[in-house]
């Protein structure tokens, strides 16, 4: 099975030699790399979020196996929707997915289903993708793509993950794709999300999914990042770190109407 980019031209540059030029001006840099357990890392166009997501990226330690969870935003396909096997194709070449720890998350998640529906025009995971290849070219990805928003399901799924991941035994990363906030003024968005933010520095996954519930705090992929601090949590993480907030409004200079993005590493 291969997939072909779906937001390529439009997400981000589809010209290998410019998208590699791009992804060289996002990401610093880094002499010392940290090895983390997780981050969550936007996915709007690259010239909103690509500074926000490459500083997170160009501060960890890429391990040859990542865990991508993604927000389902167009409803096709299984809530919690595995792609199970062969490559996905960016413009930097083809990926291939990990089918051993894929095996492992269908083994250790009984909600998981091979789907491959719901991945096929769903910009989230794939917006991370090169840049995990430009850091790390032998890369193997395991893509999830979820579509529910109880804490029950996530409970469950990051438990099993992080059972998955153990047996997997390699070092895995886990990314959590989301943007915060979405059309509210920045001063609006900066409240609101402080408070999302707050919930995944104090390592509370269950406080992230109610807060955002209850304010109305619309990050789109906070189902997919209390996935992720449950599984983290399970495999040892005990810390987060707000590594980069921006706006829209940073890029057009427009901040009535923004779209907000958070990078956060969990270790």
């Amino acid at each position: 099975m291969v997939r072909q980019p779906a937001v390529a031209g439009q997400f981000y540059i589809d010209d290998p030699q410019r998208l590699r030029g791009e992804l060289e001006r996002l990401v610093p840099v880094s002499a010392a790399k940290r090895r983390v357990r997780g981050i969550v890392a936007p996915h709007a166009g690259y010239i909103y979020s690509g500074s926000v997501a490459g500083t997170v990226y160009g501060g960890i330690e890429i391990p040859q196996t990542v865990v991508i969870l993604g927000p389902n935003h167009h409803g096709f396909g299984a809530s919690v929707a595995l792609y199970p096997d062969g490559e996905w194709l960016t413009p930097l070449g083809a990926v291939t997915v990990d089918a051993a720890l894929a095996s492992l998350v269908r083994e250790h998640v009984p909600s998981a289903e091979t789907d491959t529906s719901a991945h096929r025009f769903e910009h989230s995971l794939e917006v991370q993708v090169p840049f995990l290849q430009h850091l790390r070219s032998d890369v193997r990805i395991v893509p999830l793509c979820l579509g529910f928003g109880d804490f029950e399901r996530c409970r469950l799924l990051g438990e099993g993950l992080a059972r998955a991941i153990r047996d997997f035994g390699g070092d895995v990363l886990i990314v959590a794709s989301s943007d915060m906030t979405h059309y509210e003024s920045a001063e609006a968005a900066r409240k609101k999300d402080d408070q999302a933010i707050a919930e995944v520095l104090a390592m509370n996954p269950e406080g992230l999914l109610r807060v955002c519930r209850q304010k109305g705090i619309t990050m789109c992929g906070v189902v997919p990042a209390t996935v992720m601090l449950i599984a983290a949590k399970e495999l040892g993480a005990t810390k987060a770190e707000l590594v980069s907030y921006r706006t829209s409004g940073d890029v057009t200079g427009d901040n009535r109407q923004v779209v907000a993005y958070a990078a956060i590493a969990v270790y």
